[in-house]
């Protein structure tokens, strides 16, 4: 099922103006949850090993940026910047071989999940879905205890979004047809992430964004943690 979910369609970068229907999406999810999104968020997300750890309140990796080559490479660059983190560099266009990327893009976060653990030698990463058109509390709160976990293990979190969402400081960013980013860091306990952006649009590589508004950007797609 979560395959079904996960695919159907191929991801690409595309700029739209930010007229879309994530931005009331985004500030519908704020006005829905109120705020409650709480710590400590690892616990939601747990596996046996975490048991006992307690992410601390904020974090941020430190990762070697690339900015995708061409509207398609979004999947191979955001993949690129989560591997770096753990000190691995493949190139974007080894990245593109081993996720299936082509000229329609990436097809899914099972694939973005498949290649990180892989090229990590890890078994951390799970695929996640988000698959209404609007996140839940509940998924922006399994969201929250998933990027902090990750983070806080050192890993990024790759993620696929669709439409616009709106940053930290107002500023809108929009994929109509789809993007690959990486959640680089947090703080407040997950309740703002810092994201890489390897389209960098007008040099915008990098914001903070609510996990609210990430997780109604990742809605009807899902993201690997």
């Amino acid at each position: 099922m979560l395959s079904n979910l996960l695919r159907g369609a191929r991801w690409l970068t595309t700029v739209t103006p930010p007229t879309t229907r994530r931005a009331a999406l985004a500030t519908a999810g704020l006005a829905v949850i109120g705020g409650t999104v709480a710590g400590p968020a690892v616990a939601l997300g747990a596996t046996p090993q975490d048991v006992g750890f307690r992410a601390p309140t904020a974090k941020e990796l430190s990762v070697d940026y690339q900015a995708q080559p061409n509207f398609y490479y979004c999947g191979p660059a955001a993949t690129r910047i989560a591997l770096t983190a753990s000190g691995r560099a493949p190139s974007q266009d080894d990245l593109a071989a081993r996720l299936g990327t082509d000229v329609n893009g990436t097809d899914s976060a099972e694939d973005t999940t498949r290649v990180l653990n892989s090229l990590g030698r890890t078994d951390f990463y799970r695929t996640r879905s988000i698959p209404e058109d609007t996140a839940s509390p509940a998924e922006m709160d399994r969201l929250q205890a998933d990027v902090t976990r990750a983070v806080a293990r050192e890993h990024p979190v790759v993620v696929n979004v669709i439409g616009t969402a709106v940053d930290a400081e107002g500023v809108a960013h929009s994929y109509a047809g789809g993007h690959y980013l990486t959640v680089v860091g947090y703080e407040d306990e997950g309740r703002t992430v810092k994201i890489a952006d390897p389209a960098d649009v007008n040099g915008d590589s990098s914001y903070w964004m609510s996990t609210i508004n990430l997780a109604n950007w990742v809605a009807s797609r899902g993201y690997s943690g």
